[in-house]
C-alpha cells in the first residue's frame, strides 16, 4: 500500500472579517501556495493575498490580436487576390467595412482560447479529482463558512507550526488534507490516445447531428400531402384541360359562398324596376366611387361622364350622363349595366368590380348629374 502524502492543512473561519485578516497574516508570515475558499466573491481578498497579476489577461489579449490579425489577412487575400470585385469604385480591400468582423473574431478567438487555457492548464484537465473533492472543509466553505488552505508545496510549510499558526489567526476547525492513492499516481492524459480519440468522437457526432438537424430534419414537411396536391397556380399552364388554361371561368349555376346570384341578368325591365341603391352617401362612399369610376368607367365615358373618351377613337364614345334621360334613370338600369354591359359595346364589369363599389360607382355619377343640373332651391 502507497504512502500517504500530505496535501495541506485547511482551516474554517465564520466570516468574511476574519478570513480577510486571516489572508493577509498568513500572506505576511512568508506563505506563498495557498488559497482562500468563500461561498461569494469578497472585495479585497486578493490584495490581502498579495496576488500578483495573473498571466492569463496576456493570453486573452495574444490571442485576440491573433485573430484580428487572420481576419484582416483572410479578407485582404479573398477581396484584393482571389476574388476582387469592383463595387462602386470602391478599392477591393475596404477595411473600414470589416471592422465589426475583426472585433467579433477577437473576441471569439481570445474566449475560447481563454477558456481552453484555464481548463487545460491552469486547472490540469483531463484531471476530474483534487484533494480538498468531497471533505468537509468544501462542503462548509461551500455553503457559510470562508477557509483558507496552505499546501505542503510551500518551501515554509511544516504540518505541526503550520497548523498551531492558523488556529492563533481564531479558526473554528483545523484540519491535514491527504492526496488519495489514485491522485497520487496520476499522470497528465491530455496526449493521452483515449481521450484524443474520445474528443474527436464528440466533435465528429456533434457535427453530424448539426448538419443532419438543420440541413435536413428542418426541411422535411411535416403534413406531404399539402405539397403533393393536384393545383394548380395562377398564370401557369395545365395539362389537365384541352385548352391548356389553368385559371377556369366559373361554373355556370354555381353559386359562391356568401353571394347571391344576380336574378335579372337578362331583365333590364326588373332592374329598374326592383333595384335601389342600398348605400347611404358619405365622403368615403363617395371616394371610393371616384377611384373606381376614374379607373373603369373614365377611359370611355371621361373623367367628368361627358362622353368625351380618352381612348382618342378607338372605340364609339358614348353618350354623355347628362341627357334628360339618364338623369331621370333610375339606379337600377346604371347598376345592371355595369355588371352586364350594354348592347355587346361596354363590357360587364361583375368580376372586376364588387357590388357595394358598382353602387359607390352609381352615387358619384349621381353626384356629376347634379353638379351641372343642381337645383334652385339646392344652389341658394
Amino acid at each position: 500500500m502507497a504512502e500517504r502524502r500530505l496535501y495541506g492543512v485547511t482551516a474554517l473561519f465564520a466570516s468574511s472579517e476574519k478570513i480577510l485578516s486571516a489572508a493577509k497574516a498568513v500572506s505576511n508570515k512568508g506563505y506563498k501556495k495557498f488559497d482562500t475558499y468563500t461561498p461569494y466573491p469578497i472585495h479585497g481578498l486578493d490584495n490581502a493575498m498579495d496576488l500578483k497579476r495573473s498571466m492569463i489577461g496576456r493570453v486573452t489579449l495574444i490571442a485576440g490580436m491573433a485573430g484580428v490579425v487572420s481576419l484582416v489577412l483572410f479578407t485582404w487575400w479573398a477581396n484584393s487576390i482571389d476574388y476582387p470585385l469592383q463595387i462602386g469604385g470602391k478599392p477591393y480591400f475596404a477595411w473600414p467595412s470589416y471592422v465589426p468582423l475583426m472585433f467579433e473574431m477577437g473576441v471569439l478567438f481570445g474566449a475560447v482560447t481563454t477558456v481552453i487555457s484555464l481548463l487545460a492548464i491552469w486547472l490540469g484537465l483531463p484531471r476530474n479529482s483534487h484533494p480538498l473533492h468531497d471533505t468537509e472543509f468544501m462542503r462548509k466553505v461551500s455553503d457559510d463558512r470562508f477557509g483558507v488552505c496552505i499546501e505542503a508545496s510551500d518551501p515554509k510549510f511544516d504540518e505541526t507550526k503550520t497548523a498551531m499558526f492558523l488556529e492563533t489567526l481564531g479558526s473554528e476547525k483545523v484540519e491535514t488534507v491527504y492526496y488519495e492513492a489514485h491522485e497520487i499516481s496520476f499522470k497528465q492524459a491530455v496526449l493521452d490516445p483515449k481521450f484524443l480519440a474520445s474528443i474527436a468522437a464528440v466533435a465528429f457526432v456533434s457535427s453530424a447531428l448539426v448538419y443532419l438537424g438543420l440541413n435536413k430534419m428542418l426541411l422535411l414537411r411535416p403534413w406531404n400531402s399539402l405539397n403533393a396536391q393536384g393545383k394548380v397556380l395562377p398564370e401557369t399552364r395545365s395539362e389537365f384541360y384541352a385548352d391548356g388554361f389553368a385559371m377556369r371561368p366559373p361554373v355556370e349555376g354555381t353559386v359562391a359562398r356568401g353571394q347571391m346570384p344576380y336574378e335579372f341578368e337578362n331583365d333590364f325591365t326588373s332592374a329598374e324596376k326592383y333595384l335601389t341603391n342600398p348605400l347611404l352617401p358619405s365622403k368615403q362612399v363617395m371616394d371610393l366611387g371616384q377611384r373606381d369610376f376614374n379607373t373603369y368607367c373614365s377611359p370611355c365615358h371621361g373623367y367628368f361622364a361627358d362622353g368625351e373618351s380618352r381612348l382618342q377613337g378607338q372605340f364609339p364614345n358614348p353618350p354623355s350622363l347628362y341627357t334628360d334621360s339618364l338623369r331621370t334613370a333610375p339606379d337600377g338600369l346604371y347598376y345592371n349595366v355595369i355588371t352586364n354591359g350594354f348592347q355587346n359595346i361596354m363590357p360587364g364589369y361583375a368580376r372586376q368590380i364588387p357590388r357595394d363599389e358598382r353602387w359607390a360607382i352609381i352615387w358619384y355619377i349621381r353626384a356629376l348629374q347634379k353638379s351641372r343640373h343642381a337645383e334652385e332651391s339646392v344652389a341658394k
